[in-house]
């Protein structure tokens, strides 16, 4: 049987990894090692203009059958977004403290393997080549801002100070390049630190540009308006949604959360509020692992205890995914994320975990919730058993496709799943997850509420500013009170909601279709349900929009 779809999607796999070799490593595609994308205006227009011949060739294309019907439907969902982002200007001028161009080429030296004599000449190569790549990249924002596709202020002036600490400027991590190559074998050091400290000079200079070219050019509203926030929520949903039913949503979830965290505080200090629970919890030495170190020993346990415990119970965990690698991230952003496997397993599934400078407490009971979100049953089931699924899913399914809502909708619903599964029997573990939980529901309601700039409900459950419009100041007040992250943490990912518009509600708005459609599938088949056969179904489609993942789960 002739597969059109898969050859020409496969095809679109090669081509994006010779045009974008970030993406080749991130997907750990080989042959572009030791280079960098072109980010100059005509390096950000060829990858358009391949996104746009793919789309138009795959849409020509007719299905071989069903499960390439859906391939196909996936990759003109996704790519079409991609186009749409593209004709908005959003894919050049994007800049935020999580998304930008300077960040994805800083990032890629951390997946960059270390064993081997090229292994270190590649990273050479890389970090040789970024002078040039962001000075590419400076041509393409100038060109962006002076068409008036600029980013907010506020975006461009943390980036700055985000690359200050990067070149080691100020904070107290160090000049991240200087310390990449500092196990560099002794025949190439020299070499090595020398390229290592062109990169870290061009890095400084790329962020003096930021501060005082674009910072004075960018917006001075946070918020982007309806027309920009619809097409951001559409990338990262794959759905269209109502957002002032989303928003309403949010407030009703929330009370939710925090009502069930006042009755596990309870259980931890009687007649105590969460606030005296939290401060009990952080001064129990027993929770606190003291350093980054034993922090990153306790993540790679408690993940590799799960993985023991689930294959072939809950799930069916194949022999190259029971390997998850754990760290601690060597920059102090904060923030926690998950980097999927290499094509052929040789690079594994790694969960890491950023601390910002002030970090004090290396508690188990706040992040127990994250590693089952970032590991198993989260994004490293997820994401490594697609990998692994070459018999049911094309190259581009299983390396390219992503959808946000999808992806980390299916993480929101696995830490559910696990305090269904008895997980958080322990009440400390329990308030972290629901502390996270109530986190994830307060930013559905900031992010949408800030950038479509909508009030307050008068009626809102907490009585809090009722009536009041949401700007930057009222999103960090909302998110204190609604959270127990540390302030450094928390003022990052009030900058992320701020600038990547319509990220942070994917979370709880796919948990909610993911819900949904597993009490559909429950309804549906009602003795017979098969929890585990649900499962193994769901995530053998890979990463799809929320939607046509509606769809096919009805199905199920």
């Amino acid at each position: 049987m002739t597969r059109l779809v898969d050859a020409r999607t496969d095809q679109f796999v090669e081509d994006l990894a010779a045009l974008d070799p970030l993406t080749a490593t991130y997907a750990g595609i080989p042959g572009h090692e030791g280079e960098l994308p072109d980010l100059s205006p005509d390096g950000f227009a060829a990858r358009e203009e391949l996104h746009r011949r793919a789309l138009a060739d795959v849409a020509a294309l007719a299905s071989a059958d069903e499960r390439e019907e859906v391939a196909k439907n996936a990759f003109l969902e996704r790519v079409g977004l991609t186009v749409e982002r593209a004709d908005a200007g959003v894919e050049r001028s994007e800049f935020s403290v999580i998304s930008s161009a300077a960040h994805a080429v800083r990032e890629i030296f951390d997946l960059m393997p270390t064993e081997t004599a090229e292994h270190w000449d590649a990273i050479g190569d890389r970090l040789a080549a970024i002078p040039a790549a962001l000075e590419g990249y400076r041509t393409t924002l100038l060109e962006e801002a002076a068409a008036g596709r600029v980013s907010a202020r506020r975006q461009y002036a943390e980036v700055a100070s985000q690359v200050r600490g990067w070149t080691g400027q100020e904070g107290a991590a160090g000049d991240y390049f200087l310390r990449a190559v500092a196990e560099a074998p002794e025949s190439t050091r020299d070499a090595l630190t020398t390229a290592a400290q062109a990169a870290s000079a061009a890095y400084a200079e790329f962020g003096r540009f930021i501060e005082t070219d674009l910072q004075p050019r960018g917006r001075e509203t946070d918020g982007v308006g309806r027309e920009t926030y619809a097409l951001a929520s559409r990338y990262f949903l794959g759905a269209a949604v109502d957002l002032e039913e989303t928003y309403a949503w949010g407030w009703e979830e929330l009370k939710r959360i925090e009502d069930d965290m006042a009755a596990t505080a309870q259980r931890i200090v009687g007649g105590g509020s969460v606030a005296d629970a939290v401060a009990a919890l952080d001064a129990d030495p027993d929770r606190d692992c003291g350093s980054r170190e034993a922090f990153q020993a306790w993540m790679q346990a408690k993940s590799d205890e799960i993985l023991q415990a689930f294959d072939g119970v809950h799930f069916d965990i194949a022999e190259p995914i029971r390997t998850l690698q754990c760290k601690v991230a060597p920059i102090n952003d904060g923030g926690a994320w998950y980097s999927p496997p290499s094509e052929d397993f040789s690079r594994p599934g790694t969960m890491w975990f950023s601390f910002t400078d002030d970090h004090e407490h290396y508690s188990t009971w706040r992040e127990t919730t994250t590693v089952f979100h970032e590991g198993v049953p989260g994004h490293h089931l997820q994401c490594a058993q697609v990998v692994h699924q070459a018999e049911l899913l094309n190259r581009w399914q299983r390396l390219l496709c992503w959808v946000s809502g999808h992806g980390e909708g299916w993480a929101l619903y696995a830490e559910r799943l696990m305090d269904e599964l008895g997980y958080f029997d322990d009440p400390g573990d329990r308030l972290g997850f629901l502390d996270m939980q109530g986190f994830r529901a307060a930013r559905v309601i900031v992010d949408i509420g800030v950038h479509l700039g909508l009030e307050v409900p008068k009626d809102n459950p907490f009585g809090w500013r009722p009536g009041e419009v949401w700007d930057a100041d009222r999103v960090l007040e909302f998110m204190r009170a609604h959270s127990r992250m540390d302030d450094g943490s928390l003022r990052f990912e009030v900058n992320r909601y701020l600038g990547w518009p319509g990220q942070a509600p994917s979370y709880k708005v796919g948990e909610r279709i993911w819900l949904d459609a597993r009490a559909d599938a429950q309804a549906r088949h009602g003795s017979d349900f098969d929890l585990k056969a649900f499962h193994t179904a769901a995530l053998n489609l890979g990463s799809i929009g929320l939607d046509p993942l509606k769809a096919a789960l009805g199905r199920l």
